[in-house]
């Protein structure tokens, strides 16, 4: 098992560790990649509705649009659907071929929680940090998921853009969960997510300690790149890098 890295740049102050005065007190996680995996459900969802909307596979539009879904991994998936089509109509469209896709998937069992993030949720409530999950899908999807995987009330909120304002890569996800939980201050919350996105809301918002994990679509290159103060192999290592090892 691989030891948390931090990426290069400023480190993270040393007060934000979990224990100490004035350590972490909200952690805001990502839902698929982070702590769900769905076995690229959401990039066949994506297919259905484009099909579905006279974009088949194999086609140039199609290959150009699923390389933007997959660029833009984490964010809104309205906000992601009306940059391909450019008309709000269509973009609807798409997004309830979308989220009718996804449902069926979840409730063909292709979506799992990732190894220990279940243990890790709880294992945070339990030492006085706030969770909060999040994700770029509508609340529909998104409570249909956790249903699904038992997890209805598994953190303390939990959030689409819908509840917020916007989606990532804005920061309006972070600050929410921070005026829902009550936490003293974005200095004292942890943003932790597999895509890029994750990564820029959180700093976006501030966020005392930012870390990527390695169980999404994104490489560590890619997730350095984007400004994670640390890279982890999985969520179940983020108490490892609260208390500073």
């Amino acid at each position: 098992m691989t030891s948390p890295t931090a990426a290069p740049g400023p480190a993270p102050r040393a007060a934000h560790r979990a224990g100490s005065p004035d350590g972490i007190r909200l952690a805001v996680l990502d839902l698929a990649g982070t702590t769900v995996t769905d076995a690229g459900a959401v990039e066949d969802a994506f297919v259905q509705a484009l099909s579905q909307l006279d974009v088949p596979e194999g086609g140039v539009a199609h290959d150009r649009m699923m390389e933007h879904v997959r660029a833009t991994m984490g964010e809104s998936k309205i906000s992601v659907f009306r940059h391909l089509f450019g008309d709000e109509s269509k973009a609807e469209r798409a997004n309830d071929i979308f989220e009718r896709a996804y449902a069926e998937l979840v409730a063909a069992g292709r979506c799992t929680p990732i190894p220990g993030a279940r243990e890790t949720i709880e294992a945070l409530r339990a030492s006085g940090i706030a969770v909060v999950l999040n994700t770029g899908f509508s609340p529909r999807t998104r409570d249909s998921l956790l249903a699904s995987l038992g997890w209805l009330d598994l953190a303390d909120a939990v959030l689409s853009p819908a509840d917020a304002g916007r989606g990532r890569p804005y920061p309006d996800m972070v600050l929410t969960a921070l005026l829902r939980t009550g936490a003293p201050s974005v200095h004292h919350t942890v943003v932790v997510g597999d895509t890029p996105y994750d990564i820029e809301a959180g700093l976006r918002a501030g966020a005392g300690l930012v870390v990527a994990v390695l169980t999404g679509a994104h490489t560590e290159p890619q997730l350095r790149a984007a400004g994670a103060h640390y890279v982890i192999d999985s969520v179940r290592r983020l108490p490892d890098v609260l208390r500073g090892s």
